[in-house]
Parts: C-alpha cells; sequence; structure tokens
C-alpha cells in the first residue's frame, strides 16, 4: 500500500503564546506531532486580537520555523476561537411531518439543524456552531438517532455557540495577511476536550477547565454529549498582574515567581523561606515570602474557580458529573491547583494531558497541558477532513497541505508555494450538515470491549 500521507496544520491564537503544529496520522489512527512551534503573542488580550500587525508577525514567525522543522509547507489552517465575547444558548427546534407512517430521513434532520441556523442573534453575532443534543419524536424523548423512526412530530434541542463577526473576522485577516487560509474555525474548548478528555469521562459526566493567559475555557459532557460551554474572560495573566502590584516588582519577576515558586494554596506554604528579587534599576532587592506569594495567587484563583463553578451550576449538570473536573492549559501547571480546586468544586479533579491519541517521537515534548488546544485542533482538523471528504470533488482532489522539503538555502523567488483554488473547495453550509449528519447516524452500536 502506497497510500499518500494526508497532514494537517492548525494555528492556536492564544493571549501569551501563538502556536503552529502540523501532524498526520499514524496506521494506528493516532496523531504524529511533525513540527511545532511557538512565539509570543502581544497582540491578543483575552482571547481576541486588538493588534493586527503583531498577531500576523507572530504567525509569520511560528509557520516559517514549523514549516522548516517538519519539511512540509501547508497554504491552509484550522484555526482556534475563543475569547470575552463567546456565549452559549440552548435553543429547541421542530418540524411536523406529513405522513405519520413514513420514516425519518436525514434530510428532515438536516433541516431541522438547518433551521437552528436561521435563529434570532444581536446584531454583530454569528452562530460559530449548532449542537444537536438529543431529538424527540411524538412524546417518545431522549432519541440519539431519529433516522428509521416513524411519527408526525421531530423536535431536537440544540446547544448553539455564538461570537461577535467582528473577532472572527479579525482572526480570518490575521491568517490571511500571514498568506495563509482558515479551513475552519473550531471553539477552543471542544478542541481541548478532544486532545485531553476519555470517553468514559464524557459518558459519567466532566468539566473541562482549560486555564490560559488570558481565558478560562469550560466545557460541560455528559453521557457523550456536549452540554454547556462558557469562557471566563480570565486567566493565568491576572495571577501575574496580581503579584506584581502586590509585590510591587516587575511584570517578567512576577510570571517568574508563579511559576517556579508559586503555590494555590497559602496555608501550606512555608513561612521560613524567601526569595530574592533584583531591584528596578540597581534598587535594594526584594525579598518575598512564599506563603505572602501564595496567599495572592490563592486569592485570584479561588475567583476564577468560582466563576467556574457559577458556570458548572448554571449547565444544570452540576449533579451528574460523576468523573469531575480535568483542568488543562498553561494555568494547569499551578502547584497544589488540584488540591485547591478539589476543596472549593467538592469533586475529583486531575491534570489533563494531550496524550490519549498522540503516539510518534515527539510525544513527548508535546504532552503537555499548555498544548492541549493545538493537539485537540490537529484531531478536529482529521474529522473535518474525514467528514467532508466526499465534497472535495469526490476524494480525488489534492490534499490541502503537501510534504515538500525545504531546503536551508532556498531562496524564496526560486521557490514558491501556490496554494490550492480555494472557489473550487469551498464547501455550502448545507453541504457540510448533510456530510456531517451522514457520519452521525451511519456508525453501528459497538459491543463493549
Amino acid at each position: 500500500m502506497n497510500k499518500k500521507e494526508q497532514y494537517v496544520a492548525a494555528i492556536d491564537i492564544g493571549t501569551t503564546k501563538i502556536v503552529a503544529i502540523v501532524g498526520k496520522k499514524n496506521e494506528n489512527g493516532k496523531i504524529e506531532i511533525l513540527g511545532l512551534s511557538k512565539a509570543p503573542s502581544k497582540g491578543v488580550k483575552r482571547g481576541v486580537v486588538l493588534n493586527i500587525e503583531e498577531t500576523v508577525n507572530a504567525i509569520q514567525t511560528t509557520v516559517e520555523d514549523v514549516q522548516k522543522r517538519s519539511g512540509i509547507l501547508f497554504s491552509e489552517v484550522f484555526v482556534g476561537i475563543a475569547g470575552q465575547h463567546i456565549k452559549s444558548m440552548k435553543n429547541r427546534g421542530y418540524i411536523m411531518r406529513e405522513a405519520y407512517d413514513d420514516e425519518i430521513k436525514k434530510e428532515e434532520v438536516f433541516r431541522l439543524i438547518e433551521d437552528m441556523h436561521k435563529i434570532h442573534i444581536d446584531i454583530g453575532e454569528e452562530i460559530i456552531h449548532v449542537i444537536p443534543q438529543n431529538f424527540i419524536v411524538d412524546n417518545e424523548t431522549g432519541v440519539r438517532s431519529p433516522i428509521g423512526m416513524c411519527g408526525r412530530r421531530l423536535e431536537a434541542n440544540f446547544h448553539i455557540v455564538i461570537g461577535q463577526v467582528a473577532a472572527a473576522k479579525n482572526i480570518e485577516k490575521c491568517i490571511r495577511k500571514a498568506n495563509l487560509t482558515v479551513k475552519d474555525m473550531i471553539l477552543e474548548p471542544l478542541a481541548s476536550s478532544d486532545a485531553v478528555l476519555t470517553d468514559d469521562e464524557k459518558e459519567a459526566g466532566v468539566v473541562l477547565v482549560d486555564i490560559g493567559g488570558g481565558t478560562t475555557d469550560v466545557a460541560v459532557y455528559y453521557d457523550n454529549i456536549i452540554r454547556h460551554t462558557a469562557v471566563i474572560p480570565f486567566g493565568g495573566n491576572v495571577v501575574t498582574k496580581d503579584i506584581k502590584e502586590g509585590c510591587a516588582i516587575l511584570q517578567r519577576h512576577a510570571e517568574q515567581l508563579k511559576i517556579q515558586y508559586g503555590s494555590a494554596l497559602g496555608d501550606i506554604a512555608p513561612e521560613d523561606k524567601v526569595v530574592s528579587i533584583p531591584g528596578i534599576s540597581g534598587r535594594e532587592p526584594k525579598e518575598i515570602s512564599f506563603k505572602s506569594l501564595a496567599y495572592i495567587i490563592q486569592s485570584r484563583m479561588e475567583e476564577i474557580i468560582d466563576a467556574v463553578n457559577f458556570e458548572i451550576q448554571n449547565s444544570g449538570y452540576a449533579d451528574k458529573l460523576a468523573a469531575g473536573v480535568v483542568i488543562t492549559g498553561g494555568g494547569a501547571l499551578l502547584k497544589h491547583l488540584p488540591q485547591l480546586m478539589k476543596f472549593k468544586t467538592a469533586m475529583d479533579v486531575r491534570i489533563g494531558l494531550p496524550n490519549e491519541h498522540l503516539a510518534g517521537t515527539a510525544k513527548n515534548e508535546i504532552n503537555q497541558p499548555m498544548y492541549a488546544t493545538s493537539v485537540g485542533l490537529i484531531m478536529r482538523g482529521f474529522e473535518y477532513l474525514e467528514t467532508y471528504k466526499k465534497s472535495f470533488n469526490a476524494g480525488n482532489s489534492e490534499d490541502y497541505v503537501k510534504p515538500r522539503t525545504v531546503a536551508a538555502d532556498q531562496h524564496e523567488e526560486e521557490e514558491t508555494f501556490t496554494p490550492p483554488v480555494q472557489e473550487e473547495e469551498k464547501i455550502p453550509l448545507t453541504e457540510k450538515i448533510k456530510s456531517m449528519l451522514s457520519r452521525m447516524f451511519e456508525v453501528e452500536d459497538q459491543p463493549i470491549k
């Protein structure tokens, strides 16, 4: 078998870092990361692009680096979207069928889902995801797949994710200015969930808490279905800011303190240990005790956890989350955070690493909470391609990323890369939903292993 390999590239635009990543699937269905590069993010605040130029520069830096590392040039990428503008809502829709005796067809389910894209939302907003929760056929509730059933009234409950048009357009503009094209935009909590949560956790009920630099993403799963999503508009950066202001030190020293000596539990921090911080511009160095540092961190982390608790209660599934909480993102590395989270939520807590679906030599390097979203974007990218590959000219079109060797001494004018023509590959929304439904409802029940 000399099957052509397919590659997926993704860009995670975060508040503290921008990550470019490219990967492939091996014969066992695991993800192999072929290249990863990150650069400081200076043009993004709380998940929203505020400085186009600085963001574009960071994207270009990471993309050029990852292309050299992997030897793969790509023209299209999957991109994550988060930020304080993201919100979710629940909605119910229904259609009345003409004949009671006829079986429900995919097209009818598709029409029901498509109707959700027409619901009223505020000016300047757009629908990012429409996720079916469950279906109701006449009075029969809790139906997973209504196709093939008979009934007069087909209903469904939906989870709808909404974001600001301007925020999405700014992300697209940054990608376009970096000479790339957005293949699909994916809600970051969903990507992180794919990377770190197990199927058992999703079935039992679990909360994913992705603590980034500027935002904290929350996703609630129960019975293998996403039930609630939210983006809390603060993350690890506010902890650093509190240390900076509370100890009257520089930002970089505050960040270093948090990472090296910080703890989320002030009561167990040693009282007799201090750390010396260099004075500003030749002034006397400052001594900061571990205990006071821990109390500063704890007070802010408790505020973040309280906001997470509010979202858990707001989901309506607080008493059904048997698998507890999984924390990931760069903020998950804060010492004693799982203990504080367990105390505040009264649920089991573990740190989520993106190792569930990883393979290859780079597995250990990538297996860190801060790369959960990046790995999840790659996974969602492959899912996207597998779902819609029949639409890509019956699967005969070229892969959108092409493996080619990047010579170190090559000049740009000698070697240019022409991306595929986008107009021919553009898939209408209706075709996307039809393909998604085909995949959703044609999976046969698997025996329990």
